[in-house]
Parts: structure tokens; sequence; C-alpha cells
């Protein structure tokens, strides 16, 4: 079962969908949830629609998935380029005091999965909100300010920063959302999250290097909490938009998700 609502955000109305686990899952106790955080003026369908076959495989899997779209996204309200990187991260807190005040989600079992900007918030919102446990990070811009400014091209940055906007792809982009970008630093606030993490990026992504995938599993393997793995999809590209590289990076999400609950489920008991 789906149902499409409204959260609310200082002035802005957030468009989503949330997607219930399947019946027979419903009947097993608390069941975990997972928010998906869309990237750069992405949408909460995804390019290919993948976020919508995520949340639906995730909802089959026994997950709550709550997908939403950013303020000026999608069918979201608000003005994208006006609103920065530390509104996304409030807007991903609403998302969170959402799905967490549902009755039966499990607050111990809550992620968020960052796709290429919306990973970078996913990191910065998990360090911030401790009711964040794990997070999944596919092809995450980790580099904000620099990677949005190579995706969009050094000419639109100039004329924001010179006339107080540019246009890209009808967005209007102002000078704060850019300054916003270089004030969050994910290589830096990665060491301050304690929860498990998984990386996942492909060999073909032409817009985020897979390099920056590498380098985040070093910087949070030196924690002193917290475990993180890794996997690199085969010629997948940023977007996962073949067939094969979506069921991969699926899958292995699902899994690694699962997998973290059966640890858990047997620490429980070896406990009690």
């Amino acid at each position: 079962m789906e149902k499409s609502l409204t959260l609310k955000f200082e002035s802005l109305e957030l468009a989503a969908t949330l997607h219930y686990p399947a019946g027979e899952k419903m009947e097993e106790g608390r069941a975990p949830a997972v928010i998906i955080c869309h990237g750069f003026v992405g949408t909460r369908i995804g390019v290919d629609r993948l976020f919508v076959k995520t949340a639906r495989a995730l909802a089959e899997a026994g997950y709550y998935a709550l997908r939403f779209d950013y303020g000026g996204c999608g069918e979201s309200t608000g003005d994208y380029g006006s609103l920065g990187f530390s509104s996304m991260i409030g807007q991903t807190r609403t998302a969170l005091d959402y799905v967490l005040d549902i009755c039966d989600i499990d607050p111990q079992r809550v992620t968020l999965l960052g796709h290429s900007l919306g990973g970078a918030v996913a990191l910065h919102t998990a360090v911030k909100d401790r009711r964040v446990r794990q997070l999944v990070l596919w092809s995450a811009a980790f580099h904000p300010f620099n990677d949005i400014v190579r995706i969009v091209g050094r000419h639109v940055y100039d004329e924001a920063m010179a006339r107080g906007e540019a246009d890209y792809l009808g967005y209007s982009l102002k000078p704060r959302f850019f300054e916003s970008l270089a004030e969050h630093q994910p290589f830096q606030a990665a060491p301050h999250f304690t929860g498990d993490v998984l990386l996942l990026h492909g060999t073909s992504d032409d817009v985020i290097p897979t390099d920056y995938t590498f380098l985040m599993q070093k910087l949070l393997w030196m924690r002193s909490e917290g475990s993180c793995e890794k996997e690199i999809l085969f010629q997948a590209d940023h977007t996962y938009s073949a067939r094969k590289a979506q069921e991969e990076a699926i899958r292995h999400t699902i899994n690694w998700l699962n997998g973290l609950s059966a640890r858990q489920e047997e620490w429980h008991h070896w406990s009690i």
C-alpha cells in the first residue's frame, strides 16, 4: 500500500509518498523504516523511476519507505535555488519526525538512503540528528560545492554570484545556495556519525568520482564505533539507469539492511 501526503517544513509543503510494509510482514512486530533523499534538482521518483522501484522493493522486504521532494523540486512548494543545504537538512529531519511518529516503526532501525547530493544531506542530517541509526549512500557528493559547480558549469556559478541568480534547467540558483554548499564538508563530518554505513558507487559514474567512496570508507573505518561496507557496481552510471545496475543497487541495499537487522536480533537474544 502507498499513500501520498504533504509534510510541513517552515513555509514549505513537501510532497511525499509513504510505502507500507507488505501485508504478511506487518504482523511480525515493529518495522524498520527507510527515508529516501534525492539528489540535486531531482525528485522522489528518480531517474528511470529509481526511487519508486527502490521504495516498492523495500516495502516488499518488510520496510516502511518514505520518499519526498525537497522544497522547489517535484511537486513541493518553494524556490530550490534559494533554500540551500541547511534547509535540506531541516526538511530531512521533518521527514524523520513524520516517520518516527508512526506507532509501529522501530526507532532503532531508521535509515536514510541518500543519492548524490542527497547522500551529503543524509550524512550531515545523521550527524546532527541521532535518531538516524544507519546510512546508505549511493554515489554521494562528498564535495558538495565543487561537485555542483562542476555539474552546472563554472559560468552558471559566476553568473549567480555576479547577478544574484542564474538559470540552470529552469531552476534559479542564488548565491546563498552555493554558499551553503561550501559551508558543509562531508569528509569532515563523517567521523562524527557513529552508526552503520553502506557506500555504493558505480564504476561508470562520470558525475561524481568513484574515488570519493574509497576515501570515505577509509575515514569511516577509523571510527571507534559503527561499521562501514562498500559495494562498487561494475559499469553502473551515476543514476543506475540500466536495469541490472538498478537491481544490484536495490539488492545490495536490502541485503545489507537485513544483515544488520539479523545481527541486532542476535545481539538482543545474547544480551538477554
